[in-house]
């Protein structure tokens, strides 16, 4: 995109704040953000930062394009505040948009997630059935169903991307999470401070990993082509957690081990499996994941040192 005033949400978090830098050399850019997750540390100078909330009125929405990708972001955040998350995750959403829409924005491109699909080893189209076993899992699936009023009603483009695994070292931007960090950064930091990972159960639950600056080009599409609906974002191969342990040690050339212990998750709620089929985001758009595994192993393990230094 170019010549495009654009506003995200969320970004000075990990992925917000990698879509910010990637479109800034082209177009103007806000990234706003509560702090909650994000830090505008991890903004580039050209990049204008607003601190404000989701919830918040006057918020910078006179603006050609909306990425929303502020959210409470996982299931450990909703556990304890169910309430709290609906309010970031919907009514933040409903929000943003009514606003925009207000201002003639015409072009939204949002966050939810592939934990809606559970468990699942195959490749997983959108069609699969989709299922709310936990508050955060609702709030996106509520988020899915008003981006659809939107666009029903005001002729809106509203494409919800159900992103898988996203990935990237401390150094994209994940540092500041902590133990909301995405798994492989956490995994990476252990190890090469010699420290065991910590798994949960046998290791043997597995994801699909999607580079970060993937997952910006696939945001960075869907706008340009207004999709409307959702689609997913992921490689289509799942990786057990024993395997990205495994490949970070080669990697840095330090065998710290693994701790595993029990599962904190319930068993009906914990996603064991999960697998993107994204040939309906390829169809549209033509986009397919660069970055390959061992690519993105060796460029989060290079924030640190490589084997044999």
């Amino acid at each position: 995109m170019r010549n495009r005033r654009i506003l995200i949400t969320g970004g000075a978090g990990f992925i917000g704040s990698n879509l910010a830098n990637e479109l800034a050399d082209d177009n103007e850019v806000i990234a706003l953000d509560s702090l909650y997750l994000g830090t505008p540390d991890n903004l580039g100078g050209s990049v204008e930062f607003v601190e404000k909330d989701v919830l918040d009125d006057d918020l910078p929405t006179d603006v050609d394009v909306v990425f929303h990708l502020s959210a409470l972001s996982s299931y450990a955040m909703h556990e304890d505040y169910t309430q709290e998350g609906a309010r970031v995750n919907v009514e933040g959403f409903v929000n943003v948009v009514e606003q925009a829409c207000r201002d003639d924005c015409d072009t939204f491109v949002y966050a939810s997630t592939s934990s809606v699909y559970g468990s699942r080893k195959q490749p997983t189209p959108e069609d699969a059935p989709a299922v709310a076993r936990t508050g955060y899992e609702a709030s996106k699936l509520a988020r899915e169903r008003y981006a659809e009023f939107f666009s029903n009603r005001h002729g809106v483009s509203v494409a919800g991307m159900r992103l898988f695994s996203v990935y990237g070292g401390y150094g994209s931007a994940e540092r500041h999470k902590g133990r909301y960090a995405n798994v492989v950064a956490q995994f990476a930091d252990a190890i090469a401070g010699g420290r065991s990972p910590v798994l949960y159960g046998d290791g043997e639950q597995t994801r699909d990993f999607v580079y970060v600056s993937d997952v910006v080009r696939a945001l960075s599409l869907a706008a340009e082509h207004r999709l409307d609906g959702v689609y997913n974002v992921g490689t289509g191969t799942g990786r057990s957690f024993n395997e990205v342990v495994e490949a970070v040690s080669t990697e840095i050339g330090v065998d710290a081990g693994a701790e595993y212990v029990e599962n904190p998750i319930p068993d009906e709620v914990y996603v064991h499996d999960t697998c993107a089929d994204c040939s309906k985001l390829h169809g549209k758009t033509g986009w397919t994941p660069k970055v390959g595994f061992d690519e993105g192993i060796r460029m989060v393990c290079s924030e640190y040192f490589r084997k044999g230094r």
